[in-house]
């Protein structure tokens, strides 16, 4: 008798316990609602403002066990553009299970006391019910998210099949699984998954059928908030198979395609080291073997601030021009505006005096490797204390020195050329031949205009720079020569109106006026 009274006191004090814990963690998790939504936001506007959209939530309801609130997408008050129409919302409900132990939780056996979990869904409305006829009348994706008391946030997210068929229109994905990992400031992040497969099924501007399949699309990476307010982390993607074909034809097949990107703080934690490594392991077109290629690309010393200001300028003349009405309505205009607004702030970017590094760029087939190796030290033109007065000069202001060498094997190269004209409808002898007059041809040509050398069956390129010298295949020269060998004329710069002319560095001749100036012939 007394060991029952025993036992049913224990489960009456745990039941106590469990529902003054999960009152009071109910309690404090509403509390915090409002600084993760303004964390939120403010990591929205940062990353991503031409999305001129904000979060916020709505009809929040406490229980003692769980509580349900909903989640709102919208556009940010105040923008100009957004993804998002005017009153158009994303809403997902929000299923609380209220900690130390959730009985979501629970149900999977995760006998870790947590503030809280979240089962979150799409609600269908105007704005996703196209998104709800691709998952054939479902939500097109499950969230369930774990709260720590920390508030630490780890979401598994189940992305379902989806399916959309219009005439001879198809879209088809496997669904995939994905784990996002966040810390409670929103500074961290890490998400990894995988799909297993898609389809897509249309017709291009000729009216012909075009087939895209994908095999095993796996993501994973993280990134970290930077004290300059800019991204530094992992990413990784591979694909291990995607064929493209045309009218039912195999037009191209990617096999073993990987993307690994890298970017990490130095020491004194002032500047950004980025690393690129790329890799195909084989591509096919038409059937026709290809070859392979990869490539391993590194930057370093890029000045966090300046990366920053770059951000900021680069954002802001995007956002300006969405919010011009029309500019849409023409996308080659726009893509060269955002183009111009790319390269006009890219000189912020010179600040650190970054280097880049290509080592190498190859291209693989059975006969042999072309690799181009890269190696070029900047300059911040802010720095220099002269204004430019030639081509040659305004070079010298953003590029301290340059060493590259490119190296490409004649059977290789015969071979790709083979490939290529078995492509356009040779047969294989006449290919052959018509690939080794080609390569030689080109051999020929690079030495006559000394661009290349030949040496042990190799064709080959080697150019380096500094100090307004050039040395090409050994052969040095200054920049101004260099350049007259393509038909570029060292020509002067005009000081801009109402600005005296620059000062002459001594040992230099001064410019010829423009209106005087003679017609400068290519070396």
């Amino acid at each position: 008798m007394k060991k029952s009274l025993v036992a049913v006191g224990i489960i009456v004090a745990l039941g106590v316990v469990w529902t003054g814990g999960s009152w009071y963690t109910g309690k404090q998790l509403e509390g915090r609602l409002a600084d993760m939504v303004a964390q939120a936001n403010a990591q929205l506007a940062s990353t991503a403002p031409e999305a001129g959209i904000q979060l916020a939530y709505q009809n929040y309801q406490r229980g003692v066990f769980s509580s349900h609130l909903q989640m709102v997408v919208k556009q940010a008050n105040g923008a100009k553009s957004s993804w998002l129409k005017p009153g158009q919302s994303i809403v997902l409900d929000e299923n609380v299970s209220h900690g130390p132990f959730p009985m979501a939780s629970l149900k999977t056996f995760n006998l870790v006391p947590a503030m809280a979990t979240v089962e979150s869904k799409l609600v269908n409305n105007e704005a996703s019910k196209h998104l709800f006829e691709l998952a054939k009348g479902q939500s097109p994706f499950d969230i369930s998210t774990r709260i720590s008391y920390a508030g630490d946030t780890r979401s598994d997210i189940s992305l379902k099949p989806l399916n959309y068929e219009n005439g001879e229109e198809k879209v088809a994905f496997s669904g995939g699984e994905f784990q996002l990992d966040a810390d409670r400031d929103g500074n961290a992040f890490a998400l990894n998954g995988n799909m297993e497969s898609g389809v897509i099924n249309a017709v291009n501007e000729y009216n012909q059928k075009v087939l895209v399949t994908f095999n095993n699309l796996k993501t994973s990476g993280d990134s970290k908030l930077t004290s300059f307010a800019e991204r530094i982390g992992n990413q990784k993607v591979t694909l291990d198979k995607m064929a493209i074909s045309v009218e039912g034809k195999e037009l191209a097949l990617l096999d073993g395609m990987t993307i690994d990107g890298k970017s990490n703080l130095s020491k004194d934690g002032k500047t950004i080291d980025a690393t690129l490594d790329y890799a195909l392991n084989s591509l096919k077109l038409q059937g026709q073997d290809m070859g392979s290629s990869k490539l391993a690309l590194k930057i370093g010393q890029i000045d966090g601030q300046a990366w920053h200001q770059f951000s900021q300028q680069y954002n802001g003349q995007v956002q300006a021009l969405l919010a011009q009405p029309g500019v849409m309505d023409n996308p080659e205009v726009y893509q060269q505006k955002v183009t111009e607004a790319f390269f006009g702030a890219l000189p912020l970017l010179l600040k650190g005096e970054p280097v880049i590094t290509v080592a190498p760029l190859s291209w693989k087939n059975s006969k042999g490797e072309t690799t181009f190796n890269l190696s070029l030290f900047l300059k911040d033109p802010s720095q220099a204390t002269i204004a430019p007065q030639t081509l040659a000069q305004e070079v010298d202001r953003s590029v301290k020195s340059l060493d590259s060498k490119l190296v490409i094997p004649m059977d290789m190269a015969t071979e790709f050329m083979t490939q290529v004209a078995r492509l356009e409808g040779y047969q294989q002898a006449e290919a052959e031949k018509l690939a080794s007059q080609q390569v030689k041809g080109l051999a020929a040509m690079g030495q006559m205009f000394r661009i290349t050398t030949q040496q042990d069956n190799n064709i080959q390129s080697s150019l380096q720079y500094s100090n307004g010298q050039v040395s090409l295949n050994g052969n040095k020269m200054p920049l101004a020569e260099f350049v007259g060998m393509f038909g570029v004329p060292d020509v002067a710069i005009p000081a801009p109106q109402g600005e005296a002319p620059a000062p002459v560095p001594q040992g230099e001749a001064a410019p010829v006026p423009e209106a005087a100036a003679p017609a400068i012939a290519p070396n």
